[in-house]
């Protein structure tokens, strides 16, 4: 792998820590908090991709806000205000400790950084400047143009477009498997970050398997020469 143009990061799972939410607030949600973290993330995916294939589309806040009240539904939780409070949580994601690290690594080797995510602009915009991230990040692209969501090959396609680069110069950081799993089929230099040590899957489509960000820009930094780009 040369060393490359752009080094584009999914947003939720991967920068992003989607439990937050629900930790904040844990103590009102109960003893079912982590059973409704794990079920709104779940279905939030869900929905995204049976949107996808139906054509269907609903941009991804409000299919957050269906996920989340699915979770709630099937938990026996019926409280307006927590909901509120769970939404207005889930635009402040906190950043997992290695994100700031990993960006600016990427930056001190010449090479531009990305946001590309299912995520609505708005929603990509707050999580970004909550987390203090926004001023290192070069760019954001977001499948909501579109009307379509990842692993759709277009939508890779499109960023490529939208990056000014070829998907052999990407290098692309997901924590969601079949997410590394689609840029890898389309092209792209994928890094499934496997915080969770989850068993292996999608290997047939090519992803690089790594516990952490850190460990993906520790691989990029041990190319032969490791020359900063300039161009």
């Amino acid at each position: 792998m040369p060393l490359p143009v752009i080094a584009v990061f999914d947003a939720y799972g991967t920068l992003f820590d989607v439990h937050s939410a629900v930790r904040r607030v844990a103590g009102s949600v109960g003893a079912d908090a982590g059973r409704v973290s794990v079920l709104w993330r779940d279905k939030q995916l869900e929905y995204s991709w049976t949107r996808s294939l139906m054509g269907r589309y609903a941009d991804f806040w409000q299919v957050t806000e269906d996920a989340l009240d699915y979770a709630l539904a099937t938990c026996g939780v019926d409280n307006t205000k927590l909901r509120g409070a769970l939404l207005a949580a889930y635009r402040i994601l906190d950043a997992y400790p290695d994100v700031r690290t990993a960006l600016t690594g990427y930056h001190d080797l010449g090479v531009r950084t990305a946001v590309f995510s299912n995520a609505t602009p708005s929603m990509l915009h707050d999580a970004l400047v909550s987390a203090g991230l926004d001023e290192i990040v070069d760019t954001t692209f977001s499948t909501d143009t579109l009307r379509r969501y990842k692993p759709e090959p277009e939508v890779y396609a499109q960023a490529c477009k939208a990056f000014s680069a070829k998907p052999e110069t990407i290098v692309f950081h997901s924590s969601n498997a079949w997410d590394a799993a689609g840029a890898a089929s389309f092209g792209w230099y994928s890094f499934w970050i496997n915080r969770a040590h989850h068993a292996p899957e999608y290997a047939w489509a090519g992803p690089n398997e790594c516990p952490s960000l850190d460990t993906a820009l520790a691989r990029v930094r041990a190319i032969d020469p490791p020359k900063k780009r300039t161009d």
